[in-house]
């Protein structure tokens, strides 16, 4: 093999030597920030869609109007048509939004809504943001639009030097997903915004769950995102970045125009005109339940390792649902249950709840490492009598099977964060069942009470979830095996299913490394 000259590997050196210098380098202040508010309920309640709104809520006082969001051409329409109806302001929040069709439409619809006058204020997670930097700097050189970074990156490329350089504050990320109009409706829960998560792509789909909920605990959601924009986390982006000015937004319009105009475009737009929102909001029969609805989510200072417990969404969710009596029904993509979390799981079977989990095989998940931290704790869960379920992947493309019931396409990878206790109580979100949710990443989500949707996730699971996943159960003589039923009859694995040597081998070799705090 060639060894690399000497001038080239002392240029290598020098130029990482330099970049981790400017890595420690100090985040520019924050002093002299704009301070912007939520849309006042008053004001609120004077646009379109706090005329249509305020009648429903008027008929039930103290509860949010919520629809699920399962479908995920669903999803995307509800982004979609509230950008559409925004008259006043759009606060957006988002761990991860991808330069791809779907995106590009969200980014044009943000543009539409600003140019007639609607105030946009977006806020991103940075770690995701790569390569988007000049897209950023157009949308934030509108009048009428502010972009803020969460947990900037001060080398903007390559992000692994912050890392190196302030690897405490970089490894906490924003997982947060709103996306508020007019302080009058909002939608959250496990979606980021890309093709994947709307069904605009044939390659991997991910099955989800987001709620458009209006009522009370919209003001909650704006009060919230409030807290996040003015954190000291929450750096404007014209301080990270360099400007475009209007030129750079002037071409980026003419970018999004030309997406916009393009056959993909064209032929996904026909696509959500046949969704099943946009055919109820149609014929006037779009579906609310009505609920007493909660917001949770974690202090902003956790982004910076300073909020205390009591300020994280782990222990507010905990004291709104109470210790569980009967059941848990919980989805999870990335569960990690930890030492303190299976043996909560056991307790509860000690106590005769059933617990009842759904998370990702091995053979659909997008992140086999997080995987392992769930394989090592498996047989502790089946032992003490959880049920456990793996969703299988299969080669359906998205949206085309209709048996995956709310969890969108059998051939899809899981995303879904939801759990329900005693058939009486619900969480939907941001929030995985790991360490990075619990410690690392602030969440946010809500706390529904309403059993009409607490007992539709125990029908899920008896339906839907025995269809299209694996069951995972322990022989008389304590060998783990895997349980597929079809049409065609049950069959059993005695191993991970449909599964190569190495990425079981890259499983086994995780779960033994000390990094189950990071997953």
């Amino acid at each position: 093999m060639t060894s690399m000259p000497l001038f080239t590997l002392r240029g290598v050196l020098a130029i990482a030597l330099t970049l981790m210098l400017n890595g420690c380098g100090a985040l520019p202040s924050l002093e002299g920030r704009s301070e912007t508010a939520f849309l006042p309920a008053e004001q609120a309640r004077h646009t379109r869609l706090g005329e249509m709104i305020d009648p429903l809520e008027a008929a039930h006082p103290d509860k949010s109007g919520l629809h699920p969001l399962r479908r995920a051409h669903d999803a995307f329409a509800a982004r979609l048509l509230l950008a559409q109806a925004a008259e006043q302001t759009i606060d957006v929040q988002y761990y991860i939004w991808h330069d791809d069709l779907s995106g590009t439409m969200l980014y044009n619809a943000l543009l539409e809504a600003a140019d007639r006058g609607v105030r946009v204020r977006l806020l991103l997670d940075d770690t995701n943001t790569t390569g988007l930097d000049e897209k950023m700097a157009a949308l934030d050189a509108h009048p009428d639009i502010e972009v803020r970074l969460f947990n900037p990156f001060l080398v903007r490329a390559p992000r692994f030097v912050g890392y190196l350089a302030d690897f405490s504050r970089a490894n906490r990320r924003m997982h947060n997903k709103s996306f508020t109009v007019d302080n009058q409706a909002t939608v959250i829960g496990g979606r980021n915004v890309g093709d994947e998560y709307f069904g605009a792509s044939d390659d991997i789909a991910f099955a989800d769950l987001d709620v458009v909920a209006i009522g009370p605990v919209v003001q909650q959601v704006s009060e919230d995102f409030d807290r996040y924009w003015a954190s000291q986390s929450a750096y404007p982006a014209s301080r990270m970045i360099d400007s475009v000015g209007r030129p750079g937004l002037a071409r980026f319009q003419a970018e999004t125009r030309a997406v916009m105009a393009s056959p993909a475009a064209h032929e996904y737009r026909q696509v959500l005109e046949q969704s099943d929102l946009v055919q109820s909001l149609n014929e006037g029969t779009l579906e609310l339940v009505w609920a007493k609805t909660t917001l949770v989510s974690d202090d902003p200072s956790k982004g910076l390792g300073l909020a205390s417990d009591d300020d994280l969404l782990m222990e507010r969710m905990r004291k709104l649902l109470g210790w569980p009596e009967k059941s848990v029904e919980l989805v999870s993509p990335y569960f990690v249950p930890a030492e303190m979390g299976t043996q909560m799981f056991t307790d509860m079977e000690k106590e005769g709840v059933q617990v009842t989990i759904l998370t990702n095989a091995l053979e659909a998940t997008d992140v086999a490492a997080v995987h392992a931290g769930y394989a090592k704790r498996r047989r502790a869960l089946l032992e003490a009598g959880v049920r456990l379920f793996e969703l299988r992947r299969s080669p359906s493309a998205p949206e085309r099977s209709e048996s995956a019931g709310p969890f969108g396409s059998s051939g899809a990878s899981l995303h879904a964060k939801t759990f329900a206790v005693d058939g009486e109580r619900l969480f939907v979100g941001s929030f995985n069942f790991d360490p990075r949710s619990a410690k690392l990443n602030t969440e946010l989500g809500f706390v529904v009470e309403s059993p009409e949707l607490a007992q539709e996730m125990a029908r899920v699971f008896n339906t839907d979830v025995i269809d299209n996943a694996y069951e995972v159960k322990l022989d008389d003589d304590g060998s783990m095996y895997w349980l597929e039923r079809t049409p065609e009859g049950v069959f059993r694995y005695d191993g991970e299913p449909n599964v190569g040597i190495f990425r079981r081998a890259l499983v086994s070799v995780v779960s033994i490394l000390p990094v189950e705090w990071m997953l």
